[in-house]
C-alpha cells in the first residue's frame, strides 16, 4: 500500500527498479493481478447501485437529461472508492510506520482508529519495538525470478514451543467495511513470495541476505477490531504465485492485434499482391 522508492508506475502496473542494475522486476502486486478475482465484478455493480441509491432522484433526473454522463460515472464509481481505499492503506501504513519508530505523525482522524487497533495488537503481543521489530517497510528481491515486494513487518513473537521466539512476516490488511475475518485467495500468495524473496535491499541500496522468517500472517485492521491470522507461505503457494507471474509477463507482453489470414486469391491478401 506504500510507495516504495524503487517502485514505478507502467502502462504494465507496478515495477521496481532494480538499483543494482539489470532489467525491471515486476511487482508482487501486479504479478497477482493476473489471477482472476470473481468476486469484483459484483462488488464494482453494487458500487454503482450504491450511487444510485445514495441520489435516487437526481440520478433519475440525470438519466433523462444527460444519460452519458451519468454512465460514465455509474461505470467509474468502483475505481474512486478503489483510488480513495489505497489512499486510506497508504496512510494507514505510514502512521503504522511512525508509531514503531516513535516519530510524530501529522493528524489523521480517518487514520487514527486503525492506529489505535493497531497499537492495541502491540500491546497484547507485549512488543518491544527494540527488541522485537527486525524490519518494516522494506524491499525485497528475487532476480531469478524477476519480481520484488515491499513487506509490511517483520516480528519476533513467542509462538514457538515453550514460548521461544519464532520471527513472523506480517502483512497489514485495511478496509471500512470488511470483517476482520477476511482472507483473500491471492493473499497467501503475496506472502509466499515476499518470504521466499533471498534479498533485502537496505536504505543504502545494497543487497542484505533474507530474514529467516518462520511464519506469515495477515493483520486485519479495522476502525473497531483487529486481528492477526496465519496463512500459508510454504513452497506451494510460491510455485502458485511463480505461475502467476509467468502469466502477468506474458500478458505484459502479447501483442495487441494479431494478423488477419486471407485466402491467396481474396482482396487484400498478400499473396494476391505479389501474383
Amino acid at each position: 500500500m506504500t510507495d516504495p522508492r524503487h517502485a514505478v508506475a507502467t502502462e504494465r502496473g507496478r515495477y521496481y527498479r532494480d538499483p543494482a542494475g539489470g532489467p525491471d522486476l515486476i511487482s508482487v502486486t501486479n504479478a497477482l493481478s493476473s489471477i482472476a478475482k470473481p468476486a469484483l465484478l459484483p462488488w464494482a455493480a453494487g458500487r454503482a447501485a450504491d450511487a444510485v441509491i445514495a441520489a435516487p432522484i437526481a440520478a433519475a433526473r440525470r438519466a433523462r437529461s444527460e444519460p452519458a454522463k451519468l454512465r460514465r460515472e455509474l461505470v467509474a464509481a468502483h475505481r474512486i472508492y478503489t483510488d480513495e481505499a489505497r489512499n486510506l492503506g497508504t496512510r494507514v501504513h505510514n502512521r503504522a510506520v511512525a508509531l514503531v519508530l516513535n516519530a510524530p505523525y501529522p493528524a489523521d482522524p480517518e487514520v487514527e482508529p486503525y492506529a489505535i487497533e493497531l497499537a492495541r495488537w502491540f500491546r497484547l503481543w507485549r512488543v518491544d519495538f527494540a527488541r522485537d521489530v527486525e524490519a518494516i517497510e522494506t524491499t525485497v528481491v528475487h532476480r531469478r525470478y524477476g519480481y520484488a515486494g515491499t513487506g509490511d513487518l517483520w516480528i519476533w513473537l513467542p509462538t514457538g514451543p515453550h514460548g521461544r521466539r519464532q520471527l513472523w512476516l506480517i502483512d497489514y490488511k485495511t478496509s471500512a467495511k470488511k470483517p476482520d475475518t477476511v482472507v483473500y485467495d491471492e493473499q497467501p500468495l503475496q506472502l509466499a513470495a515476499l518470504r521466499h524473496a533471498p534479498v533485502l535491499l537496505l536504505p543504502d541500496d545494497t543487497d542484505a541476505p533474507a530474514l529467516p522468517v518462520r511464519r506469515t500472517a495477515l493483520l486485519n485492521l479495522r476502525t473497531r477490531s483487529h486481528r492477526l491470522i496465519e496463512v500459508p507461505s510454504g513452497r506451494e503457494q510460491f510455485r502458485a504465485f511463480l505461475a502467476a507471474t509467468r502469466t502477468a509477463r506474458y500478458l505484459h507482453n502479447a501483442p495487441s492485434a494479431y494478423d488477419t489470414i486471407l485466402p491467396p486469391w481474396a482482396p487484400g491478401s498478400p499473396d494476391r499482391k505479389a501474383a
